[in-house]
């Protein structure tokens, strides 16, 4: 009787084993189920509505006359009636809307130029030089973050009061000279520019500190120097609480508490000018708009340089 033994045969595997297996054994893949992507879209449509919509109703209503304004559809056009609105706006109290529009620009450049050179010379500064009392002065910066700029109102309206600053563009301009988290991003951005090496060469060959950071610190901070004056001058163009209480002279005024006048001259009398606020806050976006586009290299490269640090 022969007995005869043969090896156990081994089965290909299943191509559909395989395809789990090597779905299991990728690395950095994240499967994602249909629910789970269905929520991800619907909750970035319902992000895109909720910021598109009022931009949406804006551009709509300055198409539209006073009583359209209020009888017709918010969200879709009527007689269109844009350019006679903005005709409107620049007659208006002899072309006072101008005026506020070179205000604000006048306080948004000079304010966030001047923030923007103090910033950055303060973030290469802290980031460049070891010295006694740095982790102290840092710390201080950081914490003053967690200061409501409210509380400062009244300490900062008697100081500029005793200086005879008030009702004049000095009370908006040199206030907007400093900046605690564009000093943070400031010296943020240095620690990953700048090598120390760079500055240690220059150094043996003869330059000073100030040539140093004018000719090498500044110009490898330019992408981040464009970055800390894109966020500040949006936050000049913006404001309206220091305008609000520092400035007296209506041809003063930055063009938000201007516009914010126009409304609140329906409170105080029969006159609705909601028309002429509405065509001149489409009008205050374009420079902001024309801003963005001009620098978004500067602040598209400062990005991406940030995400691969």
């Amino acid at each position: 009787m022969t007995t005869t033994t043969q090896g156990a045969t081994k089965r290909p595997a299943s191509p559909v084993g395989t395809d789990r297996r090597r779905r299991r054994a990728a690395k950095g893949t994240v499967q994602h189920g249909s629910h789970t992507k269905i929520i991800v879209i619907v909750g970035l449509v319902a992000f895109t509505v909720y910021s598109v919509a009022p931009v949406w109703w804006l551009i709509v209503a300055a198409t539209k006359s006073q009583g359209d304004l209020y009888t017709t559809n918010g969200l879709w056009f009527a007689e269109f009636r844009l350019w006679d609105n903005i005709s409107g706006l620049f007659a208006y109290q002899d072309g006072i809307f101008l005026t506020w529009m070179w205000n604000t620009i006048f306080y948004g450049f000079t304010g966030t130029a001047g923030m923007t050179l103090v910033c950055v010379a303060c973030g290469y500064g802290l980031a460049m030089y070891r010295f006694r009392g740095r982790g102290v002065m840092m710390g201080a910066i950081i914490a003053s973050f967690l200061v409501p700029g409210a509380l400062l109102t009244i300490p900062s309206f008697l100081l500029y009061t005793d200086l005879n600053m008030i009702d004049t563009p000095w009370a908006i301009i040199v206030p907007s000279f400093f900046s605690a988290f564009s000093v943070y991003l400031a010296k943020v951005y240095a620690e990953g520019a700048i090598p120390p090496e760079l500055l240690e060469a220059a150094r043996i060959d003869g330059a000073g500190e100030y040539r140093i950071f004018f000719t090498i610190g500044a110009r490898l901070m330019s992408t981040g120097a464009a970055t800390i004056f894109l966020l500040g001058f949006v936050g000049s163009w913006n404001s309206f609480f220091g305008p609000l209480v520092y400035l007296r002279d209506q041809y003063k005024w930055p063009v938000m508490l201007g516009l914010y006048s126009w409304l609140k001259v329906k409170v105080d009398s029969s006159t609705d000018l909601s028309g002429l606020v509405v065509v001149g806050s489409i009008i205050s976006l374009i420079p902001m708009v024309a801003l963005m586009i001009s620098m978004q290299r500067y602040w598209r490269s400062g990005v991406t340089l940030g995400s691969l640090k």
